[in-house]
């Protein structure tokens, strides 16, 4: 990175039961600690030019919260993985809409696999994409991603 070049910073807000990563159902989210994918995701960001923080909350309210400091704070760009959240949250939806940089949608599990009620994602249509199955590869191919979108 070049002196004159930007620095970016994004946020990555996780869900609901996603603090229990690795001791809730493996078989479908894998091994992994959110920790874990936190830590690699800074590290990603290092080599990337991004400076990534987190959030995670089993709060509704508090990832509205979230999302409204990422607002205010200019972020240049959002990961974010509703989890139960994406098949019910108007209210992370409404807050969505607020952001004018790019955000990425992550699951770790192919949502369109599961139970026919996570087929619907309320967010899916006010996020610049989504990615979905591929487990904690996911969440680092949405922060390349957001690097080409962010410049």
């Amino acid at each position: 990175m070049t002196p004159d070049s930007k620095r970016y910073s994004i946020v990555v807000i996780h869900g609901p039961n996603l603090n229990m990563l690795g001791q809730r159902e493996p078989e479908t989210y894998g091994v992994e600690t959110l920790d874990t994918i936190n830590q690699a995701l800074k590290a990603l960001g290092c080599q990337l030019g991004i400076e990534v923080t987190d959030f995670q909350s089993n709060s509704e309210g508090a990832i509205v919260t979230a999302i409204h400091q990422a607002f205010e704070q200019k972020i240049d760009g959002v990961i974010i993985n509703p989890a139960a959240y994406t098949h019910t949250s108007v209210a992370i939806k409404d807050a969505l809409l607020l952001l004018h940089c790019p955000v990425i949608e992550v699951h770790l599990s192919n949502i369109y696999k599961r139970e026919a009620f996570r087929h619907q994602s309320m967010v899916s249509d006010v996020v610049t994409a989504q990615i979905t199955g591929l487990g904690s590869l996911g969440y680092r191919l949405a922060l390349g991603a957001l690097k080409e979108l962010m410049g």
